[in-house]
């Protein structure tokens, strides 16, 4: 046995989260074996415990901050290149439906963040390079088939987005930005569009948190099955109607805030709602 640089330490784990990527058979077998698996208790939480939830998840984002900015500072990065894709295309009225989306695909994009915060919580080293041990969960195969729902939920609202906006301020695109921005705000179709937007939007929102916010850390966390993780998602949520709508207040505001500068605040919102959302699950399920 050697001892590696630091270099080819992360290389290695690279390399073994790869390794686990290719046992993708096996995971799918076992979606068939653990389906149906008993449900987990769920609990009814307050406003506090979702303050304190975000209050944990800024906790475990300053003692891994290096390596949670490290991995998540590609959602500036994203948004910029997709800001610029949009601006290139003709496409600025996607812009807001994209940001906005962030909240849709963030349960599963943070997914190491959980894995993360779950080794810290048992007091085990925890690093950017642990986020890869995901790959070796047993219900691997469930995770990656809620990721291409909460995807396909993502495209769905694109495409209403897009054409909710083709049946108001279109068909033609705006020149500009700012001739956007003119159009809904002094205009009755800009007026109708954002009204009928925002409230598609929410339920589209609503959506994706109730089949997302346990499942994810559930699966992460314990070996049941695709159907189960979903319904006690389900569950939890309408358990906790009031506290969940305060905690999806808290994720827009931070969005809105983290997509000011550029986008930039994302490096640290994302990660700390990423991890907050993890102690979220600890307190609507119990052990």
């Amino acid at each position: 046995m050697t001892i590696k640089n630091p270099v080819e330490w992360s290389l290695s784990r690279l390399w073994s989260g790869f390794v686990a990527i290719g046992a993708a058979g096996p995971a799918l077998h076992h979606m068939q074996e653990t389906i149906h698996s008993p449900a987990p208790r769920v609990r009814k939480i307050n406003f506090s415990d979702v303050t304190d939830a975000v209050a944990e998840g800024f906790k475990d984002f300053t003692a891994l901050r290096s390596d949670v900015v490290f991995l998540c500072v590609f959602y500036p990065l994203v948004g910029l290149l997709l800001s610029q894709f949009l601006f290139g295309n003709d496409m600025i009225p996607l812009l807001f439906p994209i940001a906005s989306g962030f909240a849709l695909v963030g349960p599963f994009a943070a997914i190491g963040l959980y894995e993360l915060s779950r080794r810290r919580e048992k007091g085990l080293e925890s690093s950017w390079v642990h986020v890869f041990d995901v790959f070796r969960a047993p219900a691997i195969g469930s995770i990656a088939a809620m990721g291409l729902l909460l995807v396909a939920i993502f495209l769905a609202w694109l495409a209403v987005a897009w054409g909710i906006f083709k049946l108001t301020l279109g068909p033609d695109t705006p020149a500009s930005l700012t001739a956007f921005a003119n159009d809904i705000a002094f205009t009755s179709a800009g007026h109708t569009m954002f009204i009928v937007g925002i409230g598609v939007g929410f339920v589209f929102a609503v959506v994706a948190m109730s089949v997302s916010i346990v499942s994810f850390p559930l699966l992460l966390d314990r070996d049941v099955g695709l159907d189960t993780a979903f319904i006690t998602s389900v569950r939890a949520v309408w358990t906790n109607p009031l506290p969940m709508a305060f905690w999806g207040f808290i994720v827009a505001v931070a969005l809105v805030i983290g997509s000011i500068p550029m986008l930039i605040g994302l490096a640290v919102v994302m990660p700390t709602l990423g991890h907050a959302t993890w102690h979220l699950y600890r307190k609507m399920i119990e052990r």
